[in-house]
């Protein structure tokens, strides 16, 4: 009888220039120049680029492409639901929720009596935003490593959010501005202050307006929205408000047009306090949308995966974790892929 030998996992999928490739479905995961056909794993621009003939994604993930790119971003677009799978040039793919944004997914992708699956980005802490990671058993699994050193362990979030409603209450002549990037982070922010029983209006700078909208007509709740806009005389009337916008807009002018701004940021990087100090940033809020140290280690146990590829962050720590836990492990060295949502 003839020995059936599972496909080797580089055949499956393998690093190019372009980013993840699958060579028998002829695919690409999140890559990083325009190509035939990607798959999305999230919107996060260093891993949603426009310009692909062929777009797989969740609904979600297609619907903020389209919000950030145009109704054109693509040649043309394929929704999937969270556990469909369709096949792709023979090539089973499967997508998971990663708990990472709203619409962001893990790929599972099977050929030949292997799976492979390839995280994008992801979190283990719940997140009333976004539907939860699911850890899915696999051959190989492919981890980011964002913050894959064992000094970043991130703090309940809810006590981070605490802290800030606690420093609002202690200086009521000051405005607070939060810093969180556009897709995520802001909205979670905003949920999180919602949960902790903050029901005044949130004040949100224009480039947050669009995407806080999506998530509000998607069924997450994030209380009253205003502008955040100053007209003449109007600054005394932002004194105790919370105005959230994203990082880059408390390095301009209109940051400063606000009564004795506390300068805050939701980060995971605000665990590094020199980054902090680097940033200007009075109020460091460690909340990140990426796993810790603990959670991409036990995700890594959960999945069963005898091999793991580490990709985008902290590499070298994680594959040496790997090889002393007795798992097969190397790192990718993809580029192109940024902490847009930390």
């Amino acid at each position: 009888m003839p020995i059936f030998r599972a496909m080797r996992p580089r055949d499956l999928l393998c690093p190019k220039p372009a980013g993840l490739y699958c060579p028998p479905g002829d695919f690409y995961i999140d890559p990083v120049r325009p190509v035939a056909r990607a798959l999305i794993t999230h919107g996060h621009s260093d891993h949603a680029r426009a310009g692909h003939g062929h777009v797989l994604a969740t609904g979600q993930t297609l619907d903020i492409m389209a919000l950030r790119y145009g109704d054109d971003f693509a040649g043309d677009t394929q929704p999937i639901a969270y556990g469909e799978t369709v096949t792709v040039n023979g090539v089973s793919v499967t997508f998971h929720p990663a708990g990472h944004v709203l619409g962001s997914a893990q790929i599972a992708v099977e050929h030949g009596g292997t799976r492979i699956v390839a995280s994008g980005d992801y979190k283990r802490m719940p997140d009333a935003t976004c539907a939860p990671f699911e850890p899915v058993r696999c051959d190989v699994f492919i981890t980011e490593a964002t913050f894959g050193l064992p000094v970043f362990r991130h703090p309940d979030d809810r006590a981070e959010i605490g802290r800030l409603l606690k420093s609002v209450a202690q200086f009521p002549e000051r405005s607070h501005m939060v810093g969180a990037y556009a897709l995520g982070k802001a909205q979670r922010v905003m949920r999180l202050i919602r949960d902790a029983g903050y029901d005044r209006p949130l004040y949100i700078h224009g480039a947050l307006e669009t995407l806080s909208a999506y998530y509000q007509e998607q069924g997450v709740d994030l209380g009253e929205l205003r502008p955040a806009t100053l007209g003449k005389g109007a600054k005394a009337e932002f004194a105790g408000a919370i105005v959230i916008g994203t990082p880059s807009a408390f390095a301009d002018r209109w940051a400063r047009r606000f009564p004795d701004p506390v300068s805050c940021f939701a980060s995971g990087w605000m665990r590094i306090r020199q980054r902090a100090r680097q940033r200007g940033v009075e109020l460091p809020l460690i909340i990140s949308d990426h796993s810790d140290w603990d959670e991409l280690t036990d995700t890594i146990r959960e999945t069963g995966a005898s091999e793991v590829w580490v990709t985008h962050g902290r590499e070298e720590a994680l594959v040496r974790w790997c090889e002393l836990a007795g798992i097969r492990a190397k790192a990718l060295h993809l580029v192109g892929y940024e902490d847009e949502g930390d």
